[in-house]
């Protein structure tokens, strides 16, 4: 088997233990490395067995689980200095799925940012209490069902209102599926991946222009799993 099957396999019988072995042994070291390369496609591989019901949702929720813990742990060792600035990352009412959005939230904080991640399903007017009151430069967001979209208008819509203008992040299954920017505000930043993630992020940071695209994406969307 691959790397990523393997991975799958031990994700799928709920066993951190081989699961984390299988993060040791892989030859990239690097947290987006392992995340875009191994943790996502074995998720990927893992919701293709489910949708060729090879697995069960049973199946499909331990191995969520298990990587949940894996991410958990890895994100664990992220030094505690702060360089950058502040960010919150949630899903939208209804999205369950977070696992993409929580390897961004991991990017962010290894970069020097202080972040806030909330999770799956997070009503509007409680993300907004907290924008209002943290103040946060960026605000990532997650959608992955298409009867969500008139939502993430909503979303984005009241994010920009915002006394402080953050910029707002997209990403999810749909962006490489769907033209998102009906459904966004002009300045919104849609993203295809973790390593468009990473170059956005590093030109944010060094006063580049916010800018991002659902054209041309070659890789698994972020905020995906």
């Amino acid at each position: 088997m691959t790397p990523i099957e393997t991975l799958a396999s031990c994700l799928l019988e709920g066993d951190p233990d081989k699961a984390w072995a299988c993060i040791e042994n892989y030859p990239e070291t690097s947290r987006p490395d392992l995340y875009h390369h191994l943790l996502t496609p074995a998720m990927r591989h893992i919701g293709h067995l489910w949708e060729t019901n090879k697995i069960t949702v049973a199946d499909e929720h331990l191995a969520t689980a298990t990587c949940d813990f894996i991410l958990s742990k890895l994100a664990f060792s992220i030094g505690k200095e702060r360089s950058g600035g502040k960010a919150m990352f949630l899903c939208l009412d209804g999205e369950q799925h977070y696992l993409g959005l929580k390897m961004v939230d991991s990017l962010f904080r290894e970069q020097g940012w202080e972040t806030r991640y909330f999770g799956p399903s997070l009503p509007l007017e409680y993300a907004l209490q907290t924008a209002e009151s943290w103040k946060p430069d960026i605000i990532g967001l997650s959608v992955s069902i298409v009867y969500h979209l008139p939502r993430l208008q909503q979303y984005v819509e009241a994010f920009s209102q915002l006394q402080k203008k953050p910029a707002i992040l997209l990403g999810g299954r749909l962006t490489g599926m769907y033209d998102l920017r009906p459904h966004c505000t002009e300045d919104t930043v849609i993203l295809g991946d973790l390593p468009e993630t990473e170059r956005w992020l590093q030109n944010f940071m060094t006063g580049g222009q916010q800018s991002g695209t659902t054209e041309s994406i070659p890789s698994p969307p972020v905020f995906e799993c």
